[in-house]
């Protein structure tokens, strides 16, 4: 199958996997080339198979997809994960996108948002929902000491990247922060890229963790900017 995207399953449970497989492969842009039914062997697989995007469940025995999510990122840092997990509070889902993982569904995803899903993350951008992204930050950064960043990292950023990264960690999409600050959504995506590049960071749910982390927007309080 000519470029389709290449997508590892991962669970423990195989009738899971066996659902998830029969949604990807009735896509007509996917493949599933490979299952783990647990995180030490997606591990492995990510690095053999190299896929484009790792279906990753969190819960699992020996090793989680925290640490999955962790060793793909080191050994297959191209290799992008999608965290899916039943509940949308679930502690390991902060520890997953502070891993390396490009964002989270829930398992009652519909399954044509789930292969959006995939392709957007696969493009290089970052799929959590704003409401969902608000209640991880209010319950997990609050809790965490800054070390993500240092503030000579944010000095680096203009005045301008400073207001989308802000805008950006409070869920608004690219058209929205256009609409907020008066720009195209194209110009958004061009501020967007320097400020990833600029601190370092691979997507959009490493820049909002970053935000709160580094102290630049605090939960339910006032942004800097």
């Amino acid at each position: 199958m000519q470029d389709a995207i290449r997508v590892l399953l991962v669970d423990d449970l195989a009738l899971v996997r066996t659902g998830f497989r029969m949604i990807v492969e009735n896509a007509p842009d996917m493949e599933v080339v490979g299952e783990a039914g647990d995180g030490a062997a997606a591990a492995t697989l990510a690095v053999e198979l190299r896929p484009d995007i790792v279906l990753m469940d969190i819960r699992m025995p020996d090793v989680d997809g925290v640490e999955a999510t962790r060793r793909i990122s080191a050994a297959a840092g191209h290799v992008r994960v999608l965290i899916l997990t039943t509940f949308d509070l679930d502690e390991y889902v902060y520890a997953a996108l502070h891993a390396g993982a490009s964002g989270f569904l829930l398992k009652d995803t519909l399954a044509a948002d789930l292969l959006s899903a995939v392709r957007v993350v696969v493009r290089g951008d970052a799929v959590v929902a704003p409401s969902v992204t608000r209640r991880l930050i209010n319950r997990y950064v609050g809790t965490r000491s800054p070390h993500l960043t240092a503030a000579t990292d944010l000095e680096a950023l203009t005045e301008r990247e400073r207001e989308v990264l802000v805008l950006m960690a409070q869920g608004l999409s690219n058209a929205e922060i256009g609409a907020r600050i008066h720009v195209t959504e194209g110009t958004v995506k061009t501020h967007v890229s320097r400020i990833l590049a600029k601190l370092h960071l691979r997507d959009r749910v490493q820049a909002v963790v970053y935000v709160y982390e580094s102290g630049l927007v605090r939960p339910n309080g006032p942004s800097d900017v």
